[in-house]
């Protein structure tokens, strides 16, 4: 989140993906960082023991929404 921070800091537009298990987590430190508008994008959780297939499948399912957020467009 802190490197997140600084992009945006320096005029970076920025946006970070997490698994579900993070969304206070999240919340409390982009609150407490300053950024609590940073685009975010939550993904099903666990995500640690996945095969290479299946992350690529979560990278497909998910690709649309982390593109809308870093292209300020919605999807």
């Amino acid at each position: 989140m802190h490197d997140i921070a600084d992009l945006e800091l320096r005029g970076i537009p920025s946006m970070f993906v997490a698994s579900a298990e993070f969304v206070t987590a999240a919340a409390s430190q982009s609150l407490a960082l300053g950024f609590p508008d940073i685009k975010r994008v939550f993904t099903t959780h666990p995500i640690q023991d996945r095969t290479n297939e299946e992350m690529q499948l979560l990278a497909d399912k998910y690709f649309a929404e982390i593109l809308a957020c870093i292209t300020d467009q919605e999807s």
